[in-house]
């Protein structure tokens, strides 16, 4: 006989399995558990954060995003995740101000130079934007998933300036169809340069 999962890490396990089997309604109960098993701990709103995402519930998704920062504030991917998801839908200023405690992490670390191309992407400065993301690209070995996404954001950056120099982010183009959807809102607010 199973029992259910009831240890912190259980629940996360099992939250994980459901998620990479693409059951994100069951790994959010799962993550749900783990929160409340920890209360205290950000992991668990970071990875609702991510399902809710995914589901397209982004109300849902900025709120764990939040909650993942407020009790983990030395956890940088939840406060570039909640950035994000804030520059996404449109609210650069916002995103800009979450992200302001990573641009002192480490030159080494990737997260500050995409938080300064997003900003100078803010700016309709795209070169500036895309040298940066380029040097966080580089920087950036441990996190495919990251990288994907500035991939997307380049290749959206270079098909609204065809203009841009050559060699800068190719790192591999993305089907145009995929452009990813902070270029496709950036375009929204009136910038398709």
């Amino acid at each position: 006989m199973n029992r259910e999962p009831t240890t912190f890490d259980e629940l996360i396990t099992q939250g994980m399995a459901a998620s990479q089997a693409n059951d994100g309604v069951q790994a959010i109960e799962w993550f749900q558990k783990a929160s409340a098993a920890e209360p205290a701990a950000g992991l668990p709103q970071f990875l609702l954060g991510s399902e809710f995402a995914a589901l397209g519930q982004m109300e849902q998704a900025e709120a764990a995003f939040a909650n993942a920062t407020r009790l983990a504030p030395d956890f940088p991917m939840a406060r570039y995740q909640l950035g994000l998801l804030q520059f996404s839908s449109g609210r650069a200023a916002m995103a800009l101000l979450t992200w302001q405690p990573l641009l002192g992490l480490p030159d080494t670390d990737p997260l500050p130079h995409f938080v300064n191309g997003f900003a100078a992407l803010a700016h309709d400065r795209f070169e500036e934007a895309l040298r940066h993301y380029e040097q966080g690209l580089v920087l950036n070995t441990t996190n495919r998933a990251l990288s994907d996404d500035i991939k997307k954001v380049v290749a959206g950056i270079k098909a609204l300036t065809p203009h841009t120099a050559p060699g800068v982010g190719d790192h591999g183009e993305p089907d145009a169809s995929d452009t990813h959807v902070l270029l496709a809102n950036y375009q929204q607010l009136g910038r398709p340069h």
